[in-house]
């Protein structure tokens, strides 16, 4: 069922409620600094979904000749960027719970409102730790993040970078094509409500105690290995964008809401936009939750960087130090729902 008549699609930055990006609820944003001085959190890796060290050393052999002039574990990007498209929404869904519109198909046309760039780089093909099969990391802040990919000799990436990135050589507003499909990236899935001692108590995965903190993340936790489900892939050979994890960049946009220098893109596993455009600012950089990860990015030898809006706020210089060394204990995570959440009338 198609909503009726077009409406228009700004496919600019657009915020939305990421604390509850796919949990139907705000999160309480003063939560995040509880995580800082903790243990980082160790990953889970579910049994059976591991993919041999002989399998990822020949699929990032395979794809070395793609990479350009980057690492062969990165994808080279180099594309027109256009920082403000107008696209036409044709089939809009209003989710009152967390006050967005969902765009579930775009016509197949759209219009740069804004002189386009060239823009050349180097990204992670999977979410940290950038191997496939691997869990992604969480429970990390930006700080954090960054910290790591600087460890790394990287850095978190622009959020303009990440958007074309995903929307890939033919720029459409998903890395697969024009109309959202559940099928082809993990999102959509049922918000599972955290647990906490009491109402003014932090939640359990923020506990200090890992054993405590690892059961609670693992029974929130519905996300997808790293690249298992091979149709959420950009052109440029990027995968999990959208759905997933929300993924920590650094905006280059002038500060909205509480974010500062800081966004969050992605959407993670549910019932949010998860498009390739929106970028999350109501949370500051000390915020950490179980849905939230990050991607690395480099610039690329012999290609200008990007530079953001002169009115975005510089990011603070971070040390270089891994947040997230260990690899993942496996306790057989629940993973994502088998029902997706869907309207009335329209296809599981």
């Amino acid at each position: 069922m198609r909503a009726p008549g077009p409406s228009l699609f700004v496919g600019c930055v657009v915020t939305f409620v990421a604390g509850a990006a796919g949990c139907g609820r705000k999160a309480a944003p003063s939560q995040g600094a509880l995580a800082l001085d903790a243990e980082p959190a160790t990953v889970i890796e579910r049994t059976g979904d591991d993919v041999g060290d002989d399998a990822v050393v020949d699929e990032r052999a395979g794809d070395a000749a793609q990479a350009g002039p980057c690492p062969a574990d990165m994808a080279y990007v180099d594309t027109d960027f256009c920082p403000d498209v107008e696209r036409h929404c044709v089939d809009i869904e209003h989710e009152a719970i967390n006050h967005l519109d969902i765009c579930h198909a775009f016509a197949p046309e759209q219009r740069c409102r804004a002189e386009e760039r060239r823009m050349a780089f180097c990204i992670d093909r999977y979410e940290y730790p950038n191997e496939k099969g691997a869990h992604p990391v969480w429970m990390l802040d930006w700080y954090q993040a960054q910290a790591t990919c600087e460890s790394k000799d990287k850095r978190l990436c622009w959020s303009s970078e990440w958007t074309a990135a995903c929307e890939g050589p033919e720029h459409t507003p998903l890395p697969y094509g024009w109309e959202r499909d559940h099928a082809k990236c993990n999102m959509d899935n049922f918000f599972i409500e955290p647990a906490k001692l009491g109402p003014n108590a932090p939640f359990f995965f923020y506990s200090k105690n890992r054993e405590v903190a690892l059961r609670e993340l693992t029974r929130l936790d519905q996300s997808v290995p790293s690249g298992s489900m091979e149709e959420c892939r950009s052109g440029f050979g990027v995968y999990d964008m959208p759905g997933n994890f929300d993924e920590w960049v650094t905006s280059d946009q002038p500060p909205q809401e509480r974010s500062r220098w800081a966004g969050l893109k992605g959407g993670a596993w549910g019932h949010v936009r998860s498009q390739c455009r929106p970028t999350t600012y109501s949370h500051d950089p000390e915020f950490s939750y179980y849905f939230v990860g990050f991607r690395c990015c480099r610039d690329a030898a012999d290609a200008p960087p990007w530079t953001p809006s002169p009115q975005a706020i510089p990011a603070p210089h971070v040390e270089p130090f891994d947040f997230a060394p260990d690899r993942v204990v496996a306790l057989g995570a629940p993973g994502p729902n088998k029902t997706k959440f869907t309207r009335p009338g329209h296809r599981e």
